[in-house]
């Protein structure tokens, strides 16, 4: 019979990576249902992302990050510029966690999906979609809102807006 204590190779751990520019009410709906999940999630902050341009520093990334998901003991923020497999890798992960709102982020995925598991095929991929009520929110469309003035108290945790306001 086992034991309550997992050692490290049994231990189930997810990398959910993304910019987090800024990290939204979605992601912390999908972060705080991915930890009942898996033993240890690792939000995984991209430092350079070709296709996005990012109005938060990397430092102000991660640091809202880990406010934002300090109340969940099994959840850690690192940041990466590697590919995201090797990162999974050196993580000792082997499930890469995406959230899912729309049918074109699952096309985009799927794509995505396909060039992970040609570069390691040992690395699965699990998609969660947020609650319904925050499948609309996109990082994107948080900093445009702030960036006219906006309340964007609704879709992001009171840090960012405050982090928001400051930019």
């Amino acid at each position: 019979m086992k034991g309550t204590n997992k050692n490290e190779n049994d231990m189930k751990i997810a990398v959910y990576p993304g910019t987090f520019n800024p990290i939204t009410n979605g992601h912390t709906d999908l972060v705080e249902r991915a930890a009942g999940l898996f033993d240890k999630i690792i939000v995984a902050v991209v430092g350079q992302n070709q296709q996005k341009s990012n109005t938060l520093p990397l430092s102000q990334r991660m640091e809202l990050a880990n406010k934002v998901l300090s109340h969940l003991d099994n959840v850690e923020v690192k940041s990466f510029d590697n590919l995201l497999t090797q990162f999974v890798r050196e993580c000792d992960a082997n499930i890469i966690l995406r959230g899912l709102r729309t049918v074109a982020d699952f096309e985009y995925e799927f794509q995505l999906v396909g060039m992970n598991r040609v570069l390691d095929p040992s690395i699965e991929t699990v998609f969660l979609a947020p609650a319904e009520h925050l499948s609309y929110i996109s990082s994107t469309l948080v900093r445009e809102i702030a960036a006219y003035g906006g309340d964007i108290s609704k879709f992001v945790d009171p840090v960012v807006v405050e982090a928001m306001r400051k930019q």
